[in-house]
């Protein structure tokens, strides 16, 4: 095969797929990896992919710098979050003392979980209701309201966050992409997310497979910062970086979950 048939090919394959390993495309193409290396720099250096690890992304990745209100969001991928909620629900040991992030597959998980000698904090105000109205002990983070994430913020919000340590949290991101990490479209939220992950022992980022891919205005942590739960995992690649659990339900209804680990 030659060169400019390679390139045409890797190229119809990331447009596909948003994000290829140079082992797929070296089976796929019946051609050395370093071949396929080769090719992906020369892409990389014409601007027409980006390089990383293990392989190459699309550049026509989606940016993402808007923000959703709360009751919008809550009716998009319903399912999905639901799926990832439950599971990552049944993750929290008694004792854990744990943080839930301000959002709506964050919400979700209130429904999920056990009666137990577990303590919560937020910085969502639903999220500290509904937690409430269940029994729960729990923390609320104050800080400056945001009316359309309905998370408390800013200076208040990140230098209370640093006095606690954390055995779990469970984040929100609104990207995720392989060079950019986890982000989100707010830099007062950044911070506060930041702050609560270096405070953790262990991190979840919670989101569904259109997460993927897509990179926000302000990244607060790296891939390998946190463990990802999410409905579907469409790019094998992501396992590479941090350790994945993909969530699905069989053709009875039932939750499988499948773990991707670097």
């Amino acid at each position: 095969m030659l060169q400019n048939e390679r390139q045409r090919k890797i190229l119809q394959l990331l447009t596909a797929r948003g994000a290829v390993k140079v082992k797929e495309l070296a089976d796929e193409m019946g051609i050395s990896e370093s071949t396929i290396r080769r090719d992906i720099t020369e892409l990389d250096q014409a601007g027409k992919v980006k390089k990383v690890f293990g392989g190459a992304v699309s550049v026509g990745r989606d940016m993402t710098f808007g923000t959703t209100d709360v009751a919008a969001r809550t009716l998009i991928n319903v399912a999905e979050k639901d799926s990832i909620a439950r599971y990552a629900a049944s993750l929290i040991e008694e004792n854990d003392f744990v943080f839930l992030d301000a959002g709506t597959t964050t919400e979700k998980m209130i429904d999920y979980l056990e009666l137990r000698p577990v303590t919560y904090v937020t910085n969502g105000i639903t999220h500290a209701k509904k937690l409430i109205q269940r029994g729960f002990s729990v923390h609320v983070i104050g800080g400056l309201l945001r009316p359309s994430t309905e998370a408390a913020v800013g200076t208040a919000a990140v230098d209370a966050i640093g006095q606690y340590n954390f055995s779990k949290c469970f984040m929100g991101a609104n990207g995720i992409d392989l060079k950019r990490g986890f982000s989100t479209p707010d830099i007062s939220e950044a911070a506060v997310k930041t702050t609560v992950m270096k405070q953790s022992a262990d991190a979840f980022v919670l989101a569904d497979h259109t997460k993927f891919g897509r990179i926000s205005s302000v990244t607060f942590a790296a891939l390998e910062d946190a463990r990802i739960i999410t409905d579907r995992m469409e790019h094998s690649i992501y396992g590479e970086y941090t350790t994945i659990y993909e969530t699905q339900q069989d053709k009875k209804g039932n939750y499988v979950y499948n773990i991707l680990s670097k």
